[in-house]
């Protein structure tokens, strides 16, 4: 009468084996190390490795070891978290800015577990720590920005109204100065001005209108860019995929990102303080090279250059208009790939509306000339001047593709001209996670402890451990050989928890440990129901066999009754919590379903592999 079936002891071998193998990447430790990435444009070889290794050597620093990596990148692995502080700092100091040093913590899993997609579960900032970093926005560039901002909008204002002028240039003294063309009314255009541009003053001085940004709007375009920038490093984080992130403004212009568990901190830092973005201009029919000579470049145009070096070994100039027809803060969409007929790599677009309607209506008045886009990426640089460091930013402009325009398009086409399918997918990131209103330039980065010290983590620990233990010792004493079938099965069920969870790529926080404790208590009250019922039968009368028979088949709807309406708490508590809410609702979740399974099924085939076979059985020790 106690019948388990082969295939479900096959299914408990298979969940038992899994579960075993992909726990394992949580017994391998984490090594210190400084991840060095090349920017756009140079290079991680082996030259550059012996390069490093020199360096080192000449600090002396003895390296765990120096990986080149097959992404392109240089990772230093080291003993302790002092020489990772110390090589950090002398390759910072040693390579300039052609390359990003991050610090890391590199993981040790062997490449078979890492092969079959085993990896270690990570941990929160409360019980492991992360990387912390300190990003300064740039006020002045903000202000820039949003200067050349009003002054294309009074440009374009102007030509829509028929409203002719010589000029709209930006004066050193935060002002836009508009040289009207002659017998033209100028308070026409002052009132166009006034009416569509509210915020800013305008005053006549004979024929040029000279516009001014009260201090009031000064003040809230450089808060206005903090918090944008603040919203876009969530959203590039988000993009990442690091759960439990901390970002927070820090003052008037800094702003803390700590990152838990990255396992490239390198690209982490390479998205995070990125200002790269595209642009589409129409190009402007001339000699380029003989307008470079000259210095006469026709009035609607500006020199770029190719990312492409001519036959001289120079870049080669392209003039594009000043206009803009569309640009990355326009672009509601981004996804990379290949090109299907060139198969190089490539950025497929979607602009929003009137983004999309300006493409449309250039590509339609256009169609056989060429368009380019322009690739634009801010650099933050430091110099020292005095002995001092000074940051400042270059602004690095490269016209990446120059096509002719074989048919009318507008919301969404294809880039290509990038360099690397890397490059391609960190463009199409950033562009999906949006613009930062202003550059940002890495103040400080460290490796920060856990947030809850040493002692509050060693109490969790402690706490999951105890309550376990208890639960064991427990059903020992007090259930006999079904206490140990019970035993067996927790076990099992915290192994299978740490499995999933490490599958999940979820992150383990205290709150976390709480959720998987409360989950043992749940299961340990799913076992005393199924053993009770066992007893109550034989207190009946029954036949032993027919005791633990019917025992699991009575106890299992009342288990899945109950256990359901906790997983509905937790399903609500994952969908409106936040962080470390989330956290707890899922191990809840995840305990929960996992204790049914060990609990109802995989105990009872352990109690039918002990019985089962014992036709005869006067008694059972429970």
């Amino acid at each position: 009468m106690l019948v388990y079936g082969r295939s479900k002891y096959i299914l408990a071998l298979l969940v038992l084996l899994l579960s075993a193998l992909y726990s394992l990447p949580n017994l391998y430790p984490q090594d210190p190390s400084v991840q060095v990435t090349a920017n756009r444009g140079s290079q991680v070889d082996q030259a550059f490795r012996q390069r490093v290794e020199d360096m080192l050597k000449t600090a002396g620093i003895a390296p765990k070891q120096v990986e080149l990596q097959k992404g392109g990148e240089l990772l230093v692995r080291l003993v302790t978290p002092d020489a990772q502080i110390k090589a950090a700092d002398v390759l910072r100091q040693a390579i300039g800015n052609n390359y990003v040093v991050a610090l890391n913590l590199a993981s040790t899993v062997p490449d078979w577990l890492r092969a079959i997609g085993a990896r270690p579960m990570l941990l929160g900032l409360d019980l492991q720590g992360g990387v912390h970093f300190l990003m300064q926005v740039d006020q002045k560039a903000a202000l820039e920005k949003r200067f050349e901002s009003y002054a294309e909008d009074i440009r374009v204002l102007l030509r829509e109204n028929r409203v002719l002028y010589e000029a709209v240039e930006r004066r050193p003294d935060n002002s836009i100065v508009v040289t009207l063309a002659p017998k033209v009314d100028p308070g026409t255009a002052q009132g166009l001005i006034a009416k569509n541009l509210p915020n800013l003053s305008n005053d006549l001085v004979g024929n040029t209108i000279v516009v001014r940004v009260p201090d009031a709007e000064l003040q809230r375009i450089t808060t206005d860019a903090i918090e944008q920038n603040v919203g876009t490093l969530r959203n590039r984080i988000n993009e990442l995929g690091v759960a439990e992130p901390v970002i927070q403004r820090q003052g008037t212009d800094r702003v803390v990102v700590e990152l838990p568990g990255v396992q490239d901190t390198a690209q982490a830092k390479r998205i995070l303080g990125a200002t790269a973005t595209l642009e589409y201009r129409g190009v402007v029919e001339g000699n380029a090279y003989d307008a470079v000579a000259s210095g006469n470049v026709p009035p609607e145009a500006r020199v770029f250059y190719r990312k492409e070096l001519g036959p001289d070994g120079k870049p080669v100039p392209v003039l594009l208009n000043k206009r803009v027809i569309a640009s990355g803060d326009q672009l509601v969409g981004a996804t990379s790939g290949y090109d299907s007929q060139s198969g190089t790599p490539m950025v497929s677009v979607t602009l929003n509306g009137v983004g999309g309607q300006r493409m449309f209506d250039f590509t339609s008045q256009n169609v056989g000339k060429p368009m380019a886009v322009v690739y634009i990426e801010r650099i933050p640089e430091v110099t020292k001047v005095d002995g001092k460091e000074v940051r400042t930013t270059r602004t690095s402009e490269q016209v990446i593709s120059v096509a002719t325009i074989q048919g009318v398009f507008g919301k969404q086409f294809q880039t290509t001209g990038l360099e690397s399918p890397k490059e391609a997918a960190d463009l199409a990131l950033l562009l999906r996670a949006g613009a930062l209103a202003a550059p940002m330039d890495f103040v400080e980065e460290r490796i920060v402890g856990p947030s809850l010290g040493a002692e509050n983590i060693q109490r969790g620990m402690e706490a999951v451990g105890y309550s376990f233990l208890f639960a064991l010792v427990f059903f020992l004493f007090y259930y006999r050989m079904f206490g140990v079938i019970t035993c067996v099965a927790l076990l099992l069920n915290l192994l299978i928890v740490l499995a999933i969870l490490s599958v999940m790529g979820a992150t383990m926080t205290l709150p976390g440990l709480a959720g998987i404790a409360l989950t043992v208590g749940m299961s340990v009250d799913a076992n005393v129901l199924i053993n009770e019922r066992i007893r109550e039968d034989l207190r009946l009368g029954l036949p032993p066999l027919s005791a633990i028979s019917e025992g699991y088949k009575r106890a299992t709807g009342t288990i899945v009754d109950a256990n359901m309406t906790t997983i509905l708490a937790g399903v609500a508590l994952f969908a409106f919590g936040t962080g470390p809410v989330k956290g707890f609702a899922v191990t809840l979740i995840v305990g929960i379903v996992t204790s049914m399974y060990t609990a109802v099924s995989v105990s009872r085939g352990i109690a039918a592999l002990i019985y089962g076979r014992r036709r005869k059985l006067q008694s059972i020790s429970i």
